[in-house]
């Protein structure tokens, strides 16, 4: 099982899903430490700004992040939840989470996946610079930024809603 949530609800999800492993992908200035239930090695820290274009100040989303983050997400066993959690849990989250969703599901068309996350999450806004660096790395030929696109902004909040998403879908 796949978890999203927001930094404001990582110590509950963690109590109630005994996840294995997380991703936080957070700024610099509010990246956490490892949590008590987690062990080091299962604990990914991606320290980037939640935006799509450089800006003076914030750390932008790159594919140094993007390779780890893949690469963490390929090398976890499944045999336990996986937690993704950024600042809201709407953007860089949901961002990771896709990616997750295409990786473990390589025949899967990326619109039935992207509708997938929305069903899931109606607040869900993938950050699309994530995504694009993605989509680029795993050759997906635009198809992964072309379903995040069509499944439009999520719904306005201020935090997302936990969610779980399958393995497989």
């Amino acid at each position: 099982m796949i978890l999203v949530c927001s930094l404001n609800a990582l110590d509950a999800t963690i109590t109630e899903h005994n996840p294995s492993h997380l991703i936080s992908l957070l700024g610099h200035e509010s990246m956490i430490e490892t949590p008590d239930a987690i062990t080091g090695d299962n604990h990914l820290k991606l320290s980037m700004n939640d935006i799509s274009a450089p800006q003076a100040g914030y750390v932008t989303p790159g594919e140094a992040h993007v390779e780890r983050l893949i690469n963490f997400v390929q090398n976890w066993p499944q045999s336990s939840p996986m937690l993704i959690h950024c600042w809201a849990g709407i953007s860089r989250s949901t961002a990771a989470a896709y990616i997750t969703l295409c990786l473990n599901n390589p025949e899967t068309d990326e619109n039935t996946l992207a509708q997938f996350l929305r069903d899931a999450s109606p607040s869900a806004t993938p950050n699309r610079l994530i995504v694009h660096l993605a989509d680029n790395m795993l050759g997906r030929n635009g198809r992964m930024i072309d379903a995040i696109e069509a499944i439009g902004r999520g719904a306005s909040a201020w935090q997302g809603a936990v969610f779980s998403l399958p393995i497989k879908v």
